[in-house]
């Protein structure tokens, strides 16, 4: 049987050394979502008013990307990427919900 792409790369070098690293990926999962902060604070906190600049539809399509590969992360067992974009899901959710309850239904 031939040998997937995923396999290849288990097996090399740089397989072994990402699968060294995973603790730290995880670490990136984490740490990642949190660049979405200044925006919600801008959202929720600050500049409220400014709610209608924010576009519904990006912030939307973020959270359905982030939950789905929130739920491949599961199905597949990777630790970095269901915890990634578990916390992505949640940030994005918290921009749809922010400009729903300031600025309505917006593009």
């Amino acid at each position: 049987m031939a040998e997937t792409l995923a396999q290849k790369l288990e097996n090399s070098n740089l397989g072994h050394w990402m699968q060294r690293f995973e603790s730290f990926m995880v670490f990136i999962g984490i740490v990642g979502p949190f660049a979405t902060l200044p925006q919600l604070i801008k959202l929720y906190f600050t500049h409220s008013d400014h709610a209608s600049g924010q576009s519904l539809v990006s912030w939307s399509l973020f959270a359905t990307l982030s939950f789905l590969w929130f739920t491949y992360g599961l199905v597949v067992g990777k630790l970095p990427i269901y915890v990634g974009n578990g916390l992505s899901m949640v940030m994005n959710l918290l921009m749809v919900v922010g400009i729903l309850i300031h600025a309505g239904m917006t593009y």
